[in-house]
């Protein structure tokens, strides 16, 4: 059965659209919690477009179920992580003419450099992620890393058509079972909805899906707490018919 990791960037962006306090993405992160979400996973990024460093030193001190730090690997980045100590880091790509992240990362053209990122993250005792497209060679090239975890870009299936969601789910299943297969542990996200997510849900081996466009949408007409509680119910109890699809 996965876990929900509720993303709270969108609440930030809200925010920062006005520059002022509110709505704060630290005590929407309590509500978040007691709707069942059982992690919260914000990303920092270089130009502070949403998640402020004051943001994550906070969520630090509140969060009582674990805490996910999206973030480049970046120097500047590396030196938050050490001082801050989040539960968990996951390392994305990150442009900063992008709306949203587009893609997994790069591993196979970068690999020297990402271990050695990913061993001074480790040895600080925080366990690294790394967001990958559901292909062969990056997988490969994130166990090589030493990374204990990766997760699965799941735009692509998200974005696509109903005829083509079913290859784009059949790649992140095998992705899936490679990855176990060479020790790493999988979570997914990206673009996930309360209408696409059962069937990602349902993917033996799939630890934790990392959400948060479609929840803060939701939840502006039926408020946060709910809005974690039923996604969380659909992750967590994915239809019958879903389950017997997956298995075929």
């Amino acid at each position: 059965m996965a876990s929900l990791g509720v993303n709270l960037d969108h609440i930030a962006n809200v925010r920062q659209a006005r520059k002022t306090v509110e709505p704060d993405p630290v005590a929407l992160a309590l509500l978040a919690e007691l709707g069942g979400a059982d992690g919260i996973t914000v990303h920092l990024r270089e130009d502070r477009r949403h998640i402020q460093n004051r943001d994550l030193t906070l969520l630090k001190e509140i969060v009582r179920s674990r805490l996910n730090l999206e973030m480049a690997a970046t120097t500047e980045m590396i030196e938050i992580a050490q001082r801050t100590l989040p539960d968990m880091v996951t390392i994305v790509p990150e442009k900063r003419e992008e709306i949203t992240t587009e893609g997994g990362l790069a591993i196979t053209t970068n690999e020297g450099y990402l271990t050695n990122v990913i061993q001074q993250i480790q040895n600080s005792g925080i366990p690294v992620s790394l967001f990958i497209d559901p292909e062969k060679d990056q997988i490969e090239a994130a166990a090589r890393t030493k990374a204990l975890w990766i997760e699965i870009h799941t735009g692509t299936y998200a974005e696509a058509s109903w005829p083509s969601q079913q290859q784009e789910l059949a790649k992140i299943k095998e992705a899936t079972a490679r990855a176990k297969h060479l020790g790493l542990r999988v979570n997914a996200g990206h673009g996930l909805t309360y209408q696409n997510v059962e069937p990602i849900a349902a993917i033996k081996g799939m630890e934790e899906l990392n959400i948060g466009h479609t929840i803060i949408s939701r939840s502006i007409a039926v408020g946060l707490k709910e809005a974690v509680r039923e996604m969380k119910n659909l992750i967590s109890h994915p239809r019958k018919e879903l389950l017997f699809a997956q298995q075929r």
